[in-house]
């Protein structure tokens, strides 16, 4: 595409995340400097729809890197999953002269894009997602924040849980991804973290590791369960009945995708705003912005969309071995302890 005066278009699409605001600054700022005309897209695909447009000037995007939310403001649209929905955003797009669309998002906004691409309007995915659950990239905006946000909240459960010698489960988001969950896990010392990947609902074998380390003099213990598990409630109430032990259950909830963005994540954005600014003036249309092996790099985006992977085998295999396992004396001495 030659950069004749172009007219670009951004938006945030889907659950906020820490660092979006940096990603539109990057592209406002680095796409004005390269000669393009910015429209921001207020409310995601329904403003779209709605035809929520306003050009943007570097100044409209100074004093927000910092800030979590998104400046543009975001949301989910039901019409973008039916079939009139993104003929009918591309129809709005064209009709303001936008040349090529940025949506800034997790996997339902790059559907969305890739959609709306179908219809002959260009296409730029920047990821942007606490949960880590896009498998093309190595990395998503906000990821960062989340887990700080998180294990911080944790550190505070811990202190509480070890002054009442309680089971403490605290549920982290991660509906199919649980990243979230064994960062947290492994950075809070977690004895136990249950990701939907892996976890196989065996509440007995749960509850006899309990019950084994509690023998052995272990006061109080820290479960990380993901949101794609979920039931923390439940599962705090099945265990206190089956183990005599106060165990209650906390949901961290929508607390992790506010505050400020860590630096991490306000130069991935950054960087990736000028990705996607890159590959409009390059040519690279209907593209996602990815990190591999530690680079930003982009892809065709309907490839992206098809990627799929399993949780870290390295991440696993450290959450199992830190656990700390009881030599035998340890759990004969134990057993004649409880006679």
């Amino acid at each position: 595409m030659e950069n004749k005066q172009t007219t670009i278009a951004v938006l945030t699409s889907g659950g906020d995340a820490p660092g979006m605001n940096a990603a539109v600054r990057a592209v406002v700022r680095i796409g004005i400097n390269k000669g393009f005309r910015v429209m921001g897209i207020y409310r995601g695909y329904q403003g779209l729809l709605n035809e929520e447009f306003r050009e943007l000037t570097a100044l409209d995007v100074k004093d927000t890197i910092q800030h979590g939310g998104t400046i543009l403001y975001t949301g989910r649209c039901k019409r973008m999953m039916q079939p009139e929905g993104p003929a009918e955003a591309a129809e709005n797009l064209k009709k303001h002269g936008i040349d090529a669309l940025i949506a800034i998002g997790g996997d339902g906004t790059f559907r969305g894009a890739l959609e709306i691409a179908k219809h002959g309007v260009d296409v730029i995915g920047i990821p942007a997602t606490i949960d880590l659950d896009l498998a093309c990239t190595e990395y998503t905006i906000g990821f960062d924040s989340a887990i700080d946000t998180a294990v911080d909240a944790i550190d505070k459960i811990r202190d509480s849980g070890t002054a009442h010698e309680r089971i403490s489960i605290i549920e982290v988001m991660g509906r199919k991804c649980g990243a979230i969950a064994l960062w947290c896990g492994i950075a809070s010392g977690a004895e136990e973290i249950l990701i939907p990947e892996t976890y196989d609902y065996n509440d007995k074998a749960l509850i006899d590791r309990i019950k084994e380390r509690e023998a052995l003099g272990k006061k109080q213990h820290i479960i990380i369960n993901a949101e794609g598990v979920g039931d923390s409630e439940a599962l705090a109430r099945r265990i206190e009945n089956a183990t005599g032990i106060e165990a209650r259950a906390t949901i961290l909830g929508y607390m992790q995708r506010g505050g400020s963005p860590s630096t991490l994540d306000r130069v991935k954005a950054s960087l990736m705003g000028e990705q996607a600014i890159e590959c409009v003036l390059g040519g690279r249309v209907n593209r996602a912005v990815i990190e591999k092996n530690g680079r930003i790099r982009d892809m065709d985006l309907e490839e992206a969309l098809n990627a799929t992977k399993e949780p870290s085998r390295d991440l696993l295999g450290v959450a199992k071995n830190l656990v700390r396992r009881f030599t035998k004396e340890e759990k004969e001495a134990a057993g004649t302890a409880e006679q």
